[in-house]
């Protein structure tokens, strides 16, 4: 029925060498018998590739040679679990090239799960560090960290990352046969990151081995193979669940009437509101009876809005334009983020309120509107003359905004568009060119920032300087830059993180006000 090991060095156990011990041990067909778990040596493994079975812990002390420590400590929200001590495992994640382009932070973003991240990666990253984009800015940061995590050890063996994970670059050759070498034969990149991750699962079994891509085909293929896949989702923001900064409430006259005669009027505990956040105050007994104010900075009280009936020519037709132009006048709130629809007036309430503060208020230097270089379908090309000249294609809705506001102001002094172009007090860039920039005492605006990603949004608000102010507008659904999506863009990123801060606002207006065809286009198509 089996073996005896006391003095036999080595031999074939199933599809593997175990080790001596120095104690009798009875192996039937794999199966280790007395209490006592031989681990496989990895010189020896048909694969020539580490490995380690599947169990929870040596009782004789014995460490495992592989990819990575047993489990010491676990995810909370860890789905799986270990068959003995019933505690969640940690799960190995095999990280794809998009993902650190996308993210240089991912690397942190596991918990105390293993990272591990194919040599194939390195390989792609390097051919992207030398480019002028955002992308290869990227590149380099990651380059950067695994060079500075390199001094703390052996990236091979796996270093611990300070969040309580590890880090590990792994390079594996395929075995003779199975799903790994059939995936490594077609030489793709892609196939030899599946190849390398199918690797892990087959040596690791006793720990979950997830594919994280943002490669929608690639996360095909892992299904395909029995692999887990998943997309890169901590930036991510579920459009459903995103803030919408606006609420109703009802209240008794007595308490409506004591908003307008006090300025103020607390609100029913139970429910957190944040800051700036605004209120369509709805009367008990008469539906009809509405007030619109507005959370103040401390979260605690309802505070009235200010008159914002002709701004610039412009008078508010819905309640969420009068919110949004109660933001923009708002001196203490220093970034306001519009969202809507096409036509519902996001632009053009934001350049009315610069205007105002900027050439009659004088609150700012000058009102500068920027927006990002993405086009809608294929790419015009080369295209000659100055940089102002370059530009113009991009910056035309601009334009186009200005003009009606000029329109609705003909005959006043210091008003029409292109004179205020021409003088410096409206200032159209790109924002390709920000980047090291100290923007102070202006009027910023940001449109088309749905097509943003994360860091490029970060990047954008750190340029902001003392006293200025800066509105980003976007619609979701009008994504046109191909590496984010409705999830992913950094415009619904920085609403979500600045819900809660006081110098923030947020209105998500619902209205479209451009055209009966426009609204109806933007329903039903």
């Amino acid at each position: 029925m089996g073996t005896t090991l006391r003095h036999a060095r080595r031999q074939r156990v199933s599809d593997g060498f175990f080790s001596y011990r120095h104690r009798k041990v009875t192996a039937i067909h794999g199966l280790f018998l007395d209490g006592v778990r031989i681990h496989l040596e990895p010189s020896l493994c048909r694969t020539h590739q580490p490995c380690v079975l599947d169990s929870a812990s040596d009782p004789i002390g014995a460490k495992a040679k592989g990819l990575a420590k047993a489990p010491r400590k676990s995810r909370g929200n860890a789905a799986s679990t270990g068959p003995e001590s019933g505690k969640p495992r940690i799960k190995n994640y095999v990280l794809d090239t998009n993902v650190l382009l996308h993210d240089p932070n991912a690397l942190l973003n596991f918990q105390d799960n293993n990272v591990l991240i194919p040599i194939e990666v390195l390989e792609e990253v390097d051919k992207f560090k030398r480019e002028t984009s955002e992308r290869g800015q990227n590149a380099r940061t990651v380059s950067r960290r695994l060079d500075a995590l390199r001094r703390e050890g052996n990236l091979n063996k796996g270093v611990a990352l300070a969040n309580g994970g590890r880090l590990q670059i792994i390079f594996l050759s395929p075995p003779k046969e199975g799903p790994a070498r059939d995936v490594m034969a077609t030489g793709s990149m892609d196939n030899r990151i599946l190849a390398q991750a199918l690797c892990i699962q087959t040596h690791q079994r006793s720990r979950p081995t997830i594919l994280v891509t943002k490669d929608i085909n690639l996360r095909l293929k892992a299904d395909v193979y029995g692999l887990a896949a998943e997309d890169y989702e901590t930036d991510q923001v579920n459009l459903k669940d995103l803030y919408t900064g606006m609420f109703e409430l009802t209240m008794p006259a007595a308490a409506i009437a004591g908003l307008k005669f006090n300025g103020e009027v607390a609100l029913p505990t139970g429910r957190v509101r944040f800051p700036n956040e605004y209120c369509t105050l709805i009367e008990e007994g008469n539906l009809k009876r509405t007030v619109l104010c507005k959370v103040d900075a401390t979260g605690t009280k309802l505070i009235p809005l200010q008159d914002c009936q002709n701004v610039w020519g412009i008078r508010p037709k819905n309640r969420e334009q009068h919110f949004a132009l109660d933001a923009l006048l708002d001196e203490r709130v220093k970034l306001v983020t519009l969202m809507g629809k096409a036509g519902t007036g996001k632009t053009l309430l934001a350049l009315a309120a610069g205007l105002k503060r900027t050439v009659n208020d004088r609150e700012f230097r000058r009102l500068v509107v920027a927006r990002p270089t993405v086009s809608m379908g294929k790419e015009l090309g080369f295209l000659p003359g100055s940089l102002d000249e370059k530009l113009s294609p991009w910056m035309q809705p601009i334009h186009d905004a200005l003009e009606m506001l000029g329109d609705l102001n003909m005959g006043h002094e210091h008003r029409r568009a292109a004179d205020m172009l021409r003088s410096g007090t409206i200032v159209v860039e790109a924002l390709s060119y920000i980047r090291g920039r100290s923007i102070a005492h202006q009027f910023m605006i940001v449109d088309e920032s749905q097509n943003l990603t994360p860091l490029e949004a970060k990047t954008i608000l750190t340029r902001v300087g003392h006293g200025t102010k800066i509105i980003l507008t976007g619609d979701p659904y009008q994504i046109d830059n191909p590496y984010v999506d409705v999830a992913s863009n950094g415009f619904n990123y920085i609403i979500s993180r600045f819900k809660e801060q006081a110098l923030s606002a947020h209105v998500e207006l619902q209205q479209g006000e451009r055209s009966d065809l426009a609204e109806l286009a933007a329903n039903i198509l």
